[in-house]
């Protein structure tokens, strides 16, 4: 249920930008959304069909990109990508020091009219 409000931000983002650019209508908003964000890709497009009816927005393309999680090992400094709920370093089996990308959740682009 959290998409809802997300995306209501989005929609705002979008409008904002949009309406700044004296644009007649939105074609497109390419979306990034890492893996570990927990945000349903499928959920956010469902509101965004619902919430941008009668705005510049309505029937845009909602592009979204997924960025797979990345992280570090504190021991060893080694960079993977972790398997499941494994985050064990395959390496040297070190616990994991930093999350280097997976969070993302941003307006990349919006291609207007």
């Amino acid at each position: 249920m959290h998409e809802l409000s997300v995306t209501e931000s989005l929609l705002d983002i979008t409008l904002e930008h949009a309406r700044k650019a004296k644009a007649q209508r939105v074609l497109a908003v390419n979306l990034v959304i890492g893996d570990l964000s927990s945000f349903v890709g499928e959920s956010i497009q469902f509101y965004f069909n619902i919430l941008s009816k009668g705005t510049e927005a309505e029937k845009a393309d909602l592009r979204i990109s997924r960025i797979p999680a990345r992280v570090r090992c504190k021991p060893c400094q080694h960079e993977f990508t972790p398997e499941g709920m494994n985050w064990l370093c395959p390496r040297c089996g070190g616990l994991i020091d930093e999350v280097i990308s997976g969070r993302e959740f941003y307006v990349e682009s919006i291609d207007v009219e």
